[in-house]
């Protein structure tokens, strides 16, 4: 059963979007939680310990960043390698790809029954030896009823090269469980760093909504969220999502992206990451209250400020 709280829908806003793309949530509704990689904090990113984990937490929606295996497999993941979160590198040492004089696993080499091999807990603290990769179906089965689902298409030019099509694959996927249109106990929101992806999607006539990344360390993030650009996305997004920095160094980019129909959810808010002399709650709050974002990405759902 779910506990009462506020889910994002695709609804109209009070402000017509060009092109009739579904946006987020009215800008009166509830704040809104997303366990960035699930609870994060306390579990290891993207495995199924830390959605779990999410979900007692209270999360509105659970992030799942995409990669695709060697077989075409869409699995959850940030990184484009295995290394950092995974021991790839005992499990498989002569697998490694060179790179600028740097070995890497990449993930895309190597099979579902491969990753499903390694272990994606321990690097994190040793009683999550034995967690593994879930894939993109193990993380709709898991959340399904319980919260909302918040995929990310990363780096889908990067797939492309290789021949993979993971806009296809995640609509396949969506639709394969039925969450297209949206279901009102399992909503879905797609993001992505890509304008490409997002077109893309939009031009393939998904019905859900879909929010835009924006990067501090992007050379064309003043661009995008100038307006101008912020017109420019709401062609093909329902909102954006920013680093954090760039929402508190510039106090008019909240009101000026809802005068035109668009959501703002920042990342990544965190206990390890937080401003000076606050903590992650008091932080959170001064986004959602003060600077009056829509909702947040944060790896400690238990510290997100309801009201």
């Amino acid at each position: 059963m779910m506990h009462s709280r506020h889910i994002l829908l695709p609804v109209l806003a009070s402000v017509t979007v060009a092109m009739n793309v579904p946006t987020v949530m009215t800008q009166t509704s509830g704040k809104i939680l997303i366990a960035h990689r699930g609870a994060s904090a306390y579990a290891p990113e993207h495995t199924l310990a830390a959605y779990r984990l999410a979900i007692e937490q209270r999360a509105d929606y659970v992030e799942q960043d995409l990669q695709i295996s060697k077989d075409g497999v869409l699995v959850c993941m940030h990184d484009l390698t295995l290394e950092r979160t995974t021991n790839v590198k005992d499990v498989f040492p002569d697998r490694a790809s060179v790179v600028n004089g740097v070995k890497t696993w990449r993930v895309s080499d190597f099979t579902l029954a491969e990753l499903k091999r390694l272990d994606a807990g321990s690097w994190f603290k040793p009683e999550f030896k034995g967690e593994r990769i879930p894939t993109f179906q193990e993380a709709v089965d898991l959340v399904r009823g319980k919260a909302g689902l918040y995929p990310e298409t990363k780096e889908p030019e990067v797939y492309g090269s290789r021949g993979f099509d993971m806009e296809k694959l995640l609509t396949a996927a969506l639709e394969k469980n039925r969450l297209l249109p949206a279901d009102a106990k399992t909503p879905v929101i797609i993001q992505s760093f890509s304008p490409a992806s997002l077109k893309k999607l939009r031009a393939a006539g998904l019905k859900v909504p879909l929010v835009f990344l924006v990067s501090d360390l992007d050379a064309t993030a003043g661009k995008w969220l100038s307006d101008a650009g912020l017109r420019e996305a709401s062609t093909f997004a329902a909102g954006i999502g920013p680093a954090k920095a760039l929402v508190s160094a510039d106090a008019t980019l909240v009101t000026r992206a809802h005068a035109i129909g668009l959501t703002v959810t920042p990342y990544t808010f965190r206990a390890a990451g937080t401003r000076e002399g606050k903590t992650v709650k008091e932080e959170m709050a001064e986004f959602l209250y003060r600077f009056g974002v829509d909702a947040l990405f944060t790896d400690n759902p238990d510290q997100f400020p309801r009201r």
